[in-house]
């Protein structure tokens, strides 16, 4: 099982460096060669209207969404934002994969990030998960599909949708595995 770190922007050595911990092979997907590869996707935190950019100059864009049609993606922060059907403050393109609403850093500027612990999460082991949030989005709705499994102020922010999953804080901030062992799971 090979999985992919979007790589174009973003904190996705965290990511890789948290997957491996957890057993998996990585590989970094600048392209659409290394796309076709990879058994799963992560597309990490970082700034998402920068990543759009980057994804329409590599050619990324829509190899992305027929990659996410039928194989696995998990998005952190910017990669949830990238992932919803519906993106605000302010409305931008998105890969349109998953029945979700969200806006972005709505929890406020870079000096509102904080780290929580989350509980209620459905994940094995350990009854609280740490959340680290960095200019984090908010999910506004949560469609057809999704089963919230954390929620912070009243507003999920761990969504499992069968294939994909979301996240809008950063799970490979954290030395609990929990999450991304999750994800590997889908793989088989």
């Amino acid at each position: 099982m090979l999985i992919g770190v979007l790589a174009l922007q973003g904190d996705f050595e965290a990511h890789g460096a948290s997957l491996r911990r957890a057993g998996a092979e990585v590989l970094e997907v600048r392209t659409k060669a290394d796309l076709a590869r990879v058994d799963g996707l992560v597309i990490p935190g970082g700034e998402s209207t920068t990543m759009l950019k980057l994804m329409g100059y590599y050619d990324l864009f829509e190899p992305l969404r027929e990659f996410g049609a039928s194989k696995p993606i998990f998005g952190t922060c910017a990669g949830a934002i990238l992932l919803a059907s519906e993106v605000m403050n302010p409305s931008q393109a998105s890969l349109n994969l998953i029945d979700l609403a969200i806006e972005r850093n709505a929890y406020g500027r870079q000096l509102d990030s904080r780290v929580v612990k989350l509980s209620g999460h459905g994940l094995e082991g350990d009854p609280e998960l740490e959340a680290v949030f960095i200019r984090a989005p908010i999910i506004r709705r949560v469609g057809e599909g999704g089963t919230v499994m954390a929620t912070y102020l009243n507003d999920p922010v761990l969504v499992d949708y069968g294939r994909h999953m979301v996240a809008t804080f950063h799970p490979e901030l954290s030395n609990d595995l929990r999450i991304h062992s999750h994800f590997l799971a889908k793989l088989g």
